[in-house]
């Protein structure tokens, strides 16, 4: 299905931006356990992030912001870039519970989609809640918040700015996210709603330990209009071979909308990581795109000098910094999806 333009466009991530969110992790939270660990990990990718841009940082009250303040500061971040909000969460991911900014008619608009903890495996009360609670405290300043009655996450979708929309058949049609609607249906509201002009659905493909069912920014990604980076397995013996594999033969199939096949770059996996006898989903597709740079999970493995270097290939003129995600990977996700990315006009100076 293919749609004509709309006056809405989501942005590709490599668009210029005005800073990126981070929720901090509290107590509250599943790194409890870990928070003396976990903690040093947030203050790099925030002082990283405060290096090229604004960066927005959750805090779950007055004593907490003190505290990641002092963090921040200890990591180096330029505390001139930093801005802080109060806003109670029940998790630390950013990237699915967090606005998703499209442009209509030019002019930024935040779309508050329901979230739901990833078809209701962990609570998600507070943080369904916490865009409008930001945007009451004025830190998106007068961008207009549209809330939005479908479950989507904005780990399940990647967009290359120009009407072309990847996302994965395992995650948007779990019935616990949308029990009523159809594709058919998810594609028509995904136009509707984002402005995109057609789907690249991923039928296979996924990764051990990942309680997204599936999320496209762990598997594949844009990298430009024209490129695809992707999760590669060259282990036979790996139950999740087969998978990826079909995944890469789909990849190879997709067209970009001149028509012509996508350059593909495919990221090895890391040799398997467990915790506890479970199985983690490393994966350095989760990096995150910023102004000027890209962010890159590592996990002390021979595979991460490949990827940084593929990456580096992919996204010339941009510095590549890996960032080691081992002890995120703990709890099932990694740097891009603590993360989300406002484009430029979204956060004041």
């Amino acid at each position: 299905m293919i749609r004509e333009a709309s006056a809405r466009r989501l942005p590709a991530e490599w668009a210029p931006q005005s800073g990126v969110q981070l929720t901090w992790p509290h107590a509250g939270t599943d790194w409890l356990s870990r928070l003396d660990a976990v903690e040093p990990v947030f203050a790099a990718i925030g002082a990283t992030i405060a290096r090229h841009e604004s960066l927005l940082v959750v805090c779950q009250d007055t004593d907490h912001r003190v505290h990641v303040l002092s963090l921040l500061a200890q990591a180096g971040a330029d505390l001139d870039r930093v801005q802080l909000g109060i806003a109670r969460a029940d998790d630390t991911w950013a990237r699915d519970h967090g606005p998703l900014t499209v442009f209509e008619h030019g002019k930024p608009v935040l779309l508050d989609f329901s979230f739901n903890g990833w078809g209701g495996k962990f609570p998600a009360e507070h943080d369904n809640l916490l865009t409008r609670t930001l945007a009451a405290q004025g830190r998106f300043g007068a961008v207009p918040v549209e809330e939005i009655d479908l479950v989507l996450e904005g780990g399940s979708i990647e967009s290359d700015g120009a009407g072309s929309i990847m996302t994965t058949s395992q995650c948007l049609l779990t019935p616990t996210r949308n029990p009523e609607l159809s594709r058919d249906g998810i594609t028509e509201r995904l136009m509707q709603h984002l402005g995109a002009q057609r789907l690249l659905w991923v039928d296979h493909g996924h990764l051990e330990g990942d309680d997204t069912d599936g999320h496209i920014d762990t598997l594949a990604r844009f990298c430009d209009a024209e490129t695809i980076a992707h999760v590669e397995c060259a282990d036979r013996g790996d139950p999740q071979y087969e998978g990826l594999q079909r995944m890469a033969g789909q990849l190879a199939q997709f067209r970009q909308a001149t028509g012509e096949p996508y350059s593909l770059v495919p990221l090895p996996l890391p040799a398997p990581i467990f915790d506890e006898g479970r199985r983690l989903p490393a994966t350095h597709a989760n990096f995150l795109i910023i102004n000027d740079a890209v962010l890159v999970p590592v996990y002390e493995d021979p595979a991460d000098g490949v990827a940084l270097e593929r990456l580096g290939v992919a996204f010339p003129g941009r510095s590549v910094v890996g960032i080691d995600c081992r002890e995120l990977i703990r709890q099932g996700g990694s740097l891009h999806c603590l993360t989300m990315q406002f484009p430029l006009g979204v956060l004041p100076p």
